[in-house]
Formats: structure tokens, C-alpha cells, sequence
């Protein structure tokens, strides 16, 4: 198994888990044109993807999903809740998954974990190709017994890491938007992140990614040092998803 991301971050998301030939794309927030470009850039082309996993309505991951789909026909799964979200524009090929039911594309497992985040029907996935784990977790307000769970045994996790709080209660935001980036509802912080990285087996992982993180409320090398804490490691051995040049591959 691979991953890599084309981008993350407010002004979109979009990752790529492959595995034996096959190739999911989750979430794709960005434009037509700019979700091509960031493919090439990994070696993809469209008519490689299988499908497209979203994760919630907000337009940061699913903004380019339907034109996308529509354009190079390919099938875009995710929950009820979520499918609302693309109003009169719905993918040719939508199908509801259940948020509480594992299912197959290829040789690839995947279990959807509901997440609290505000948002009709959010789960992130975590992916298992009989040898190996990756989860994917990010845009939630607080991490969960479930969350904990269901990403044990990973053996790579990409994990949100928003905002430094501090940065977050100075920085540019109004109140109300504050409140709502830093509550239950909203995104986790870095400290939020190194506590779900202590809370499962740290030793087992050879790939830790953090995801998400704000331009206005937090920094690289914030996030990196507070994963790196709960990790035992150097801060360098932890990855950072960029906005503008995403996550190149990395292997499992």
C-alpha cells in the first residue's frame, strides 16, 4: 500500500491510498483543472482512480468531487448525510455507504469512523490491504473512544493537526469562528492530535502525517514538534500534508 496527498489544508483536500493496482481518491476539493494538474504531479491521471471516498459536505473536500466524477466517470461513495450536500449536482454514479459498515473496493478493507464535526454526516476511513493499515483522520472536534479504537494497529496514520491553540486565541479570527474551531464540533489542535497519537501504539507506526493544518493558526514546525513528543522522535521524522505542494508517496 501507498499514499500521498494532492493537497490539505482550508483551501482544499484531496488524498490517494493505493493498493495492487487499484487506486482511491478521498475527498477532492479543488477545481477541475487543479485536481488534473495535482494527479500528474503524482504520477496519476484520472482514469487510474476507482473511486472517491468523501468524507463530509464542506466545500474544502467535496467543492470538486461532482465535476471531477462526472467528467472522467467514476464513482463517488459516501454516507447519506453527506450525499445532500451536492444539492442539484449530484455525481452520475453516487452510492450511499453506511457510516458503521465496512466494505471492499479491490484488494483494498475499508472501515468508515464517524467523527463530531459539524457536519450532516461525517467519517473519516481507515484503510487495511491484509498487511498492512493506514487511517485517516481529520476535521473533528475532539478524538473519541470510537476514533481510538478503530485506528489501533495502524501502521501509518494521518492525523489533523489544525491549530496551535495559543495561535488560535491570538490570532486573526472573530470570536464566533474561534469558538467554533476550537470546540467539539470543530478541528483538533496539536496538543488534540499528540494526545491521540499517545493514547495508541506509537511504536508500531513508520508513517505519521499531520493534515489540515491552518495558514492563519498554526506553523510546520508546531505540529511537527508536538507529534514528535508523543512519538519519541525527531521532529523532521514527522510528515507535513502542504496546501500548495500536498504529500508525495509514501510507502507501507
Amino acid at each position: 500500500m501507498r499514499f500521498a496527498w494532492l493537497g490539505s489544508g482550508s483551501r482544499g483536500n484531496a488524498a490517494l491510498v493505493e493498493s495492487d493496482g487499484h487506486c482511491i481518491m478521498v475527498d477532492c476539493g479543488f477545481g477541475l483543472k487543479a485536481a488534473e494538474l495535482r494527479l500528474a504531479r503524482l504520477g496519476r491521471a484520472p482514469a487510474d482512480v476507482d473511486a472517491i471516498l468523501v468524507t463530509h459536505e464542506h466545500s474544502d473536500h467535496i467543492g470538486g468531487v461532482a465535476r471531477f466524477a462526472a467528467k472522467h466517470r467514476i464513482r463517488v461513495m459516501t454516507t447519506c448525510g453527506t450525499a445532500r450536500g451536492f444539492r442539484a449536482t449530484p455525481p452520475p454514479q453516487l452510492e450511499r455507504i453506511s457510516a458503521h459498515e465496512p466494505f471492499s473496493i479491490g484488494p483494498l478493507a475499508v472501515t468508515p469512523m464517524p467523527v463530531p464535526h459539524d457536519a450532516h454526516e461525517p467519517c473519516q476511513f481507515v484503510f487495511h490491504d491484509g498487511a498492512v493499515k493506514l487511517g485517516i483522520v481529520t476535521d473533528l472536534g475532539w478524538v473519541t473512544a470510537h476514533v481510538i479504537e478503530t485506528l489501533q494497529g495502524c501502521d501509518a496514520l494521518a492525523v489533523e493537526c489544525n491549530h496551535d491553540e495559543a495561535m488560535l486565541a491570538s490570532g486573526p479570527y472573530p470570536p464566533p469562528l474561534r469558538r467554533r474551531v476550537g470546540g467539539e464540533l470543530g478541528h483538533l489542535s496539536n496538543g488534540q492530535a499528540a494526545g491521540l497519537l499517545a493514547a495508541l501504539q506509537p511504536g508500531r507506526l513508520r508513517h505519521v502525517v499531520a493534515l489540515h493544518l491552518s495558514e492563519a493558526n498554526n506553523t510546520p514546525a508546531l505540529a511537527q514538534v508536538a507529534l514528535a513528543g508523543a512519538l519519541g522522535c525527531r521532529p523532521g521524522e514527522v510528515a507535513v500534508a502542504d496546501q500548495a505542494a500536498g504529500l508525495g508517496w509514501r510507502e507501507l
